[in-house]
């Protein structure tokens, strides 16, 4: 039963990123102004990295960049070699409680009742902590890139959002079930719905009718959006593309090539692994027969019964 139910309060929503990067951050703050919009709920935003040993988060922080910015061609080996859908979960996951355990003894702490990771570290060890039972929360994990990585892959998980059908037909296809799986795209700052007036930004700004105004963007998507803008605007406008640091736009490049690589491989792989490694919340497995109903149908995942 929900700690909630029983303390008569508010659900208690825990959000879960790392600051690896900032899009994890940037989707967490997005969620946690949406819930706190809807009221209906406690919520609290916790960076992963602030919860762990200081070794880890200088592997995790520091290093990370580093090689994204010096070593592009190496990060994207690592990418591919890292990326194999349910193998070797449990030496990672030995690891990773290693260096969590104040983050670990945090979440027993707080006691949430739905837990939200925009990041593969905090959705791991709560998923471990729920198979446990020492956890009661839902767990949700919005997945905050276009490829899903094997990182991703978590055992006890109520819910995956993911930012287009490709991923979540990739998920189905290596064994998540589909009623797990909902396409939402990658969280945004409220702030973008609302209608900005061209007038009053110039204004603001400093910027008179006739000045020109430059949008410095980075990516594909972003330089898209500021081209619909900058057309969209009064007087001259110029949206100008920033590919940023020449190691990190060949690193994200190498990666979008291999992710592709990878979807043709596993579209149709009929040796793809054995994804039976999903705990019930029984502790039976996923996909095979765990306790009946008075009617003889088997409890799958989360209490749904099948025939």
């Amino acid at each position: 039963m929900s700690p909630s139910i029983l303390l008569n309060r508010k659900p208690r929503v825990l959000i879960l990123s790392a600051s690896s990067g900032a899009g994890h951050v940037r989707a967490a703050q997005a969620l946690e102004k949406a819930f706190r919009a809807e009221g209906s709920c406690e919520v609290e935003h916790i960076d992963a990295l602030g919860h762990v040993s200081k070794l880890f988060q200088r592997i995790y922080d520091k290093a990370y960049i580093r090689m994204v910015r010096h070593a592009p061609d190496l990060m994207g080996l690592l990418y591919e070699q890292t990326d194999k859908p349910w193998r070797h979960p449990r030496e990672r996951l030995a690891m990773d409680r290693l260096n969590t355990q104040p983050m670990i003894r945090l979440l027993k702490k707080i006691q949430p009742d739905l837990c939200v990771a925009t990041h593969f570290l905090p959705a791991e060890i709560l998923a471990w902590l729920i198979a446990k039972k020492k956890l009661q929360a839902r767990h949700a994990i919005v997945v905050t890139d276009y490829d899903v990585h094997a990182l991703w892959l978590c055992r006890t998980v109520d819910r995956y959002y993911v930012a287009m059908q490709e991923s979540l037909e990739y998920l189905a296809n290596i064994g998540v079930p589909r009623e797990k799986l909902h396409v939402t795209g990658i969280p945004i700052d409220p702030l973008f719905e609302k209608s900005v007036s061209v007038s009053d930004a110039r204004k603001k700004l400093g910027l008179t009718a006739s000045e020109t105004g430059f949008a410095f963007v980075r990516g594909r998507l972003w330089r898209r959006a500021a081209g619909a803008a900058c057309e969209g605007s009064a007087g001259d406008a110029t949206a100008v593309a920033n590919s940023g640091h020449r190691g990190e736009s060949g690193a994200v490049e190498e990666t979008a090539r291999r992710a592709q690589q990878k979807r043709r491989e596993n579209a149709v792989r009929p040796d793809a692994p054995d994804p039976r490694g999903l705990h019930n919340r029984d502790g039976s497995i996923h996909g095979r027969r765990g306790p009946t109903d008075r009617q003889g149908r088997w409890f799958d995942d989360f209490g749904s019964s099948g025939a």
